[in-house]
């Protein structure tokens, strides 16, 4: 017998229109790769844009404290100020010394979050600047004010301890910091400071 060939017509080639277990984990470890890469990018983004944002702070209550002693001859100082050892003080010592900063710079000395009649404001804090006991709601006489945040929710650091003749501290007038995502002693690696 011959081998009879068969018409093209006759030959049936089955074709699938799917795509293959292989090539669908090479799409989802692709997806998966970039996520990742996207992911580590926007964590970076968020602390870059915190440490900018606490520098710019750090800089205008800086401006504002040179505003206060020009008129009053002094920087905003108390024994709270003077007594924050910025070289060795812990997170939960900055609250006070701060919460002093903003009173007098705010001209808000009854911590309301409104500047006091007659008193003259240095500069003007945000809500989102200003620690308090409930901070979903506004300062107020029941939610007073008690220390000014960073951009990375921890009270900023400010003292006046070298100032007032303490062997402790960095600058002759006023250190003024945030911790950061760093710690608070003598580790300042990650600290921003206007020293």
């Amino acid at each position: 017998m011959r081998n009879q060939v068969l018409p093209r017509s006759c030959i049936c080639v089955r074709r699938y229109n799917a795509f293959t277990l292989i090539e669908l984990i090479v799409v989802v470890g692709i997806i998966a790769i970039l996520s990742a890469l996207v992911l580590s990018t926007v964590g970076y983004a968020r602390k870059k844009a915190a440490r900018a944002r606490a520098e710019t702070e750090i800089a205008a209550m800086s401006a504002a404290c040179e505003s206060y002693k020009a008129d009053n001859g002094v920087y905003p100082t108390n024994t709270d100020t003077s007594g924050l050892d910025p070289t060795t003080g812990t997170i939960a010592n900055y609250k006070t010394p701060s919460r002093y900063m903003y009173g007098e710079l705010s001209g808000d000395r009854n911590f309301d979050g409104t500047p006091d009649a007659g008193t003259r404001s240095y500069m003007a804090f945000k809500p989102a600047l200003l620690l308090r006991n409930d901070m979903s709601n506004p300062p107020s006489s029941t939610n007073p004010v008690t220390g000014i945040c960073d951009s990375f929710g921890n009270s900023y650091g400010y003292s006046t301890m070298k100032a007032s003749g303490g062997a402790n501290g960095y600058n002759p007038t006023f250190d003024l910091w945030s911790i950061a995502d760093g710690t608070a002693g003598t580790d300042q690696t990650k600290w921003i400071k206007n020293w």
